[in-house]
This record gives structure tokens, sequence and C-alpha cells, in this order.
């Protein structure tokens, strides 16, 4: 129950300003995926004999959601740092996904994983960084991450209203979404149904 001093929520405007700001952000993201490396990105997980998926935070939940619609699809995934993850081979593709390309975890283990001689994808939104520059493919996201450069007041000047996606989040729901749609296309492309889907879902819950 709330307090005398906790803030009414009458017309709930922010929360419905951040929804309809997240869908015109993923408007934007779709306007300006680079076909190429989309393509690079299908190529190599349908190739690979297991795809790994890695991502710290916010970013490795999104990962992990990954990791399980492409279990569904029966091709063999796995979750970097789970106590059942196979070692790396030059056979495997690894999906690394973080915002700035900077974190530290995610890099480093991306380095590890380019240095066994596995295909390194990087899902972020800074072409640049040095998961991106270590990377085979990149797919670029367009978005504000919580390392963007500009401080709190010169936004707020600019009209830029970031506290209605904090942090990381138009990062993250982007690649949400965006790995949802590369799920959608490998359905397509290899012709499963939904029937094969739900017969590899967990029985067991």
């Amino acid at each position: 129950m709330a307090d005398a001093n906790t803030p009414e929520c009458t017309e709930c405007y922010h929360l419905k300003s951040s929804i309809l700001l997240m869908a015109h952000h993923l408007e934007r993201v779709a306007q300006e995926l680079d076909d190429d490396s989309i393509k690079q990105m299908l190529s190599a997980i349908l190739k690979a004999r297991r795809i790994f998926v890695l991502g710290a935070g916010r970013s490795g939940l999104v990962g992990r959601a990954f990791a399980m619609r492409l279990m569904h699809l029966g091709l063999s995934s796995h979750v970097v740092g789970e106590t059942t993850t196979p070692a790396v081979s030059t056979e495997d593709t690894i999906v690394a996904i973080s915002g700035s390309g900077q974190t530290r975890s995610v890099s480093d283990l991306g380095k590890v994983a380019k240095d066994i001689g596995a295909t390194v994808i990087a899902i972020t939104s800074n072409k640049d960084s040095k998961l991106g520059n270590l990377s085979d493919v990149v797919v670029v996201l367009p978005g504000r991450t919580k390392d963007d450069a500009g401080g709190y007041l010169e936004r707020h000047m600019r009209g830029e209203y970031t506290y209605l996606t904090p942090l990381g989040t138009s990062f993250e729901t982007s690649a949400s979404v965006f790995l949802d749609a590369v799920i959608a296309e490998l359905i397509y492309i290899t012709g499963a149904s939904e029937a094969d889907l739900k017969s590899k879902h967990t029985n067991i819950e």
C-alpha cells in the first residue's frame, strides 16, 4: 500500500511514454539493420555444431531466452557460465551480447573463443568496441547504452528524457526483439513448425 509520500499514478503518462518511446526505437532499429550482417549471423548459426550464448547482467538474460529458443528449434545451444556448458571448439559459434561492447567479462571471453578458433558474433551498439573489433560478425543495434557520453542535465535540456528508458534498456529491449526475430527467420529457413518447437519444450516445469 502506498504511503503519503508515494507519488500517485493517475494517467500513467511516463509508463505509456516509455512504451511508445521503445516502440519508436524498435522501428529505427529495423530500418537501420544491416542485411549482410544478419545473413552472416544466420549462416554461422546454421553451420555451427553448437551455439554458445554469452552476455552479462540483463543482456545475459536476453541471451538465455535466445539460447532456449535455439534449443526449441532443435539446435545445440548453451549459455556460457552454466555448469553443464561444454568446451568450445573451432566448429562452434559464439553469440556475444553487449550494448557497449566494452563489458570486460563478455569481451574477454569473446577473445578466448576467438583464440580457440570459434566464430564470434557480436550483438552490440558499438561496432568499434573491443568486442566488435574481435568478432567475425557484428550486428549493430542502435541505441543508448549505460555507457553513453553526455550528462543528465545536457540530455534533459535537449528534451531527451532518458529516464523513460534507463541505463541500457533501449539496447536490451532491441536485442530481445531482434533475437526473437532471428528465431522467426530460422523457423522459416528450416521449415520448423510450432509443433516441432512445442515437442522440445520442457515437460517437467
